[in-house]
């Protein structure tokens, strides 16, 4: 197993998608995933949220009972329940597994599923919602006795958590810091905020404050050109694919999405690759290559002040077993490298 346990950064991966795949085989692929995501030292693993997946939930469940530390990392979309809902969710897991939760607020989404819920509130104000919502699910979590809050969106009115919530299971949340708007709600409430990156060459320096994570999917083997071969055979470029991503650039205001569809998907001797994003087959842009190449890319982003980051779903055990050999090189000595 690839020694990726090191206090800068946190690695996790991202549940299958339940959409199109037999229930029994879907179940059982969460499973494969989950293991080897705990296998390779992975911190958590992502679990999507939207209108056409089964409830993630019900899927952190699964993984929860088929693993020993590793922590859902469930989409949460305010539209869909009460935030006291999502508390008691959380504070049962930490309850009857004594396993930590972390969050990942959704504040956007594809427009027609916000019109199927009869949620028209404009892109910055979802964020301002986004954060009275997790205030009210922390303050649950982390208050012993009852709490009143009364904001813009939401009230409660001496309203407390039956079972606690130990403090040390406390929830980790994530929040995307694409836009402005995230980048304020991710502020207000400490939360990490996770952007889409551009090449770590691009990327402009973090503030000091505050911690900050990304979304990248990763192709890396011993050698650059095998991982090439490799990347070009599981994302071919497909018109159909295209006119669909074009078509969700429509239904969608989501600011990372619109950023990353303005740029190249492939650059000459660069690690960095958006031909799968521009494809539709995949929702984030792609390091490829040799071990040090996408290894130095990676130590790059770290160097920017980036400390967790959210894989794309593996493919098999190997392949996930060959990305985290990337960020071991990534985190050796500079001297080293």
């Amino acid at each position: 197993m690839p020694n990726v346990s090191d206090q800068r950064i946190h690695l996790f991966t991202t549940c299958p998608a339940s959409n199109g795949v037999d229930p029994m085989e879907y179940v059982q692929r969460v499973i494969e995933v989950a293991q080897w995501s705990e296998w390779c030292g992975c911190t958590g693993i992502l679990v999507y949220s939207d209108n056409s997946l089964v409830d993630p939930w019900v899927v952190s469940q699964i993984i929860i009972q088929n693993t020993r530390t590793l922590c859902p990392l469930v989409a949460i979309q305010p539209v869909y329940m009460h935030p006291y809902t999502v508390a008691k969710l959380a504070a049962s897991f930490g309850s009857l597994y004594g396993r930590r939760i972390y969050l990942n607020m959704v504040a956007g989404g594809f427009k027609n599923d916000l019109d199927a819920l009869n949620d028209p509130t404009p892109h910055d104000q979802r964020y301002e919602r986004l954060v009275e919502y997790t205030t009210i699910i922390l303050c649950l979590l982390q208050t012993a006795g009852p709490i009143s809050y009364s904001g813009q969106f939401y009230k409660v009115d001496k309203l407390k958590m039956t079972p606690p919530l130990r403090s040390d299971l406390a929830p980790g949340v994530f929040v995307s810091g694409s836009s402005e708007a995230g980048l304020a709600a991710a502020r207000a409430l400490g939360a990490t905020a996770v952007k889409y990156p551009k090449s770590a060459a691009e990327e402009a320096g973090l503030p000091e404050t505050g911690d900050w994570g990304l979304r990248v999917g990763i192709i890396a083997r011993p050698e650059g050109r095998e991982a090439w071969k490799i990347a070009r055979a599981r994302f071919p470029e497909d018109r159909k694919g295209q006119l669909t991503h074009q078509l969700a650039m429509k239904v969608s205001d989501s600011v990372w999405h619109e950023q990353l569809s303005t740029l190249p998907g492939e650059v000459p001797d660069n690690p960095y690759w958006l031909v799968p994003f521009q494809n539709y087959k995949t929702m984030c842009p792609y390091l490829v290559g040799s071990f040090d190449v996408v290894g130095d890319e990676i130590a790059r982003y770290v160097a920017l002040g980036y400390s967790t980051f959210i894989l794309d779903i593996p493919p098999s055990l190997e392949d996930l077993e060959y990305q985290t050999s990337a960020f071991s090189r990534a985190l050796e000595p500079a001297v080293a490298r």
